[in-house]
This record gives C-alpha cells, structure tokens and sequence, in this order.
C-alpha cells in the first residue's frame, strides 16, 4: 500500500456530555490546547454549547461541549437541557464523562436515558448505531479497583437500562494531564472518514467578544459565594481598538437579580469587583494578545433567568 494510500483524514463531530463539574470543559480546553470555556467547581459553569475544533495530520475533530445535565428549574435551566440535547443530533461521537463511583446517580440516570433516545433515532437511519465513548475523569483520585468497578458498573447500567454497550471506555486525569493523547488516539480511531469541516487554523466558534464575557464570568464563579453565581451574566458592552492598536478598551456589565447580590460583586470599596476585573483583564490579554483597558459594571435584572428577552440578549439564544 502506498503512504498516501495509508493516510486517512477522519473527521467528525463529538459531543460531550456529563453531569455539572465532572470535567467536561477542562477535558475540552486540554484536548484543543486553548481556553475557550469557562471552569470553576460550580454547577452551570457551562450554560450554553461551545463549540471548538482540533485539527491536525490524522484529521479534524469538532468538540460541542454541553452544559452540565441537571434538573431544569427555571427558563435558563430549559435552554441549557435543550442545548445539551441539540448537540447530540449532529454527533459522530458520544462521549460521556463521568468521576470514579460506586453508584449511579439521578444525574446519570438522566443522561443514559437521553443517550438511548438518540441512539435508537440514530440506529434507524444507520444500522451501525452511534459510537459511545465512557471516559472516567479525575482517575488520580481514585485506585485501579475503583476504576474497574467504574467502568463495569456504567458499562452494565446502561446495557441493562438501555440495550447499550460502550465501545471504548477510558480513564483520565484532565488536571494531571494523564491519558489525554491516547484519549485523543481514541476519538480518531472512533470516527470515520470524513472532510475538513472548518479551516484548519480555527479553534472555535465563538467570538472574541463571547470568550471573553466567559472570562469574566468564570472569575465571578471563582471569587463568589454561594448562591450568587447562579444569578449572574456577563454582557460585553463595547469592545474596541485603539487607533495605534495599542491598546483594546472593552467595557462590560455583570448582570445579577438582587441589589443586595450587587453589593456583594461590587464588595467593601469596589475591592471584589477590582479583583474581578483584574484577574480577567490577564486572560483576556493572553487571548488577544494586546494590552487590555477593562472597565466593569454590575446592574440588577430580578428574575432574569425566567425572562426570555433577558435570556436573547445576554446569548442564551
């Protein structure tokens, strides 16, 4: 066989899926070397799908992140299921990431069901089903024993629940850094032949302006207490470069829906919101690569989550 003959370009949508916190995001971001979503330990930390892309000689991978799957409880909740749901209609791959356990939880539960679902309407226009890919993170948590009574416990759970088996199944540590190449290896094995879907030095969909309003509500996640996070959005108002393109002026509002919650972001002499804002003004730099003059604002919208004018405008569309 010749060396042309032998390099195949593969190439294919994989969706990610898994309950809050489990890791999805930080798997992403190491997978395609680039911080494109928001991590912190805090349920909805991903609220909307990101789409990125890894492109090198073996082919072309375009990642959809999905929020975390939970309970739907407001208008917010419903457009985050919906957008975890949306992105397993164009998948090649479902990968389902989960943390080392000894039982199967609701959250789990939920996300079998919604994998048979998909697998069945798939598996009718194609006889070969959908590949289903179960990835342990946070496996330098756990010991080897742990792990194979993971991986035997989901593998059973979802062929008894639903007719279903995995066809790989890895463990990885996202933080450490451990097991990503070959989960990489993994994917591309996976996926079939296909065309280059995007330019190959695209990274992601998202705007300039998009990742870094991500930024920015990450740092509130990080530096919040409680309950507040959950009420908070990030609207960038202006974004724009200096004549002599030394310098990029954005201007940004952190939407909450109490006065008492404003006070708290703002903190004792606006000390909370400078940590913010110079925490994000430093990755937003390392993203543009340019000097950044960053100017926060925080406004009060009760009820924003359950609005859907609220939920247009601030890109929950």
């Amino acid at each position: 066989m010749s060396n042309n003959a032998s390099k195949v370009f593969k190439s294919g949508f994989v969706s990610i899926l898994g309950r809050p916190n489990v890791g999805k995001s930080t798997i992403m971001n190491h997978l395609i070397g680039m911080k494109i979503a928001a991590v912190s330990r805090r349920a909805q930390t991903t609220r909307k799908k990101i789409q990125t892309v890894y492109t090198d000689d073996r082919g072309q991978i375009v990642f959809l992140d999905t929020p975390g799957i939970n309970k739907a409880e407001t208008k917010l909740g419903e457009f985050m299921m919906d957008s975890a749901e949306d992105t397993l209609k164009t998948a090649d791959i479902i990968m389902w990431i989960i943390e080392p356990s000894s039982f199967i939880g609701t959250g789990e539960r939920v996300i079998a069901e919604l994998i048979g679902k998909t697998a069945q309407k798939i598996r009718k226009k194609n006889a070969e089903g959908l590949p289903l890919l179960l990835v342990i993170n946070k496996s330098d948590t756990a010991d080897t024993d742990v792990i194979g009574n993971t991986k035997k416990l989901y593998d059973d759970y979802l062929y008894e629940n639903e007719g279903l088996h995995f066809d790989r199944i890895l463990d990885v540590s996202a933080t450490k850094e451990e097991n990503l190449d070959n989960l990489m290896q993994t994917l591309y094995d996976m996926l079939p032949e296909g065309p280059m879907y995007f330019d190959e030095d695209t990274v992601t969909d998202e705007t300039e302006r998009e990742i870094a309003a991500e930024y920015i509500r990450e740092k509130c996640l990080r530096n919040l207490d409680k309950e507040i996070p959950h009420g908070i959005a990030v609207l960038i108002d202006k974004m724009r470069e200096r004549p002599d393109g030394s310098i990029i002026d954005i201007e940004a509002t952190i939407i909450c829906e109490k006065e008492s919650h404003k006070g708290i972001i703002i903190g004792k002499n606006g000390s909370m919101l400078k940590k913010i804002g110079i925490q994000s003004r430093k990755e937003i730099e390392d993203l543009l690569e340019t000097k950044v003059n960053l100017k926060l604002w925080v406004k009060v919208r009760p009820g924003w989550r359950d609005k859907s004018s609220y939920l247009k405008e601030y890109g929950y569309k």
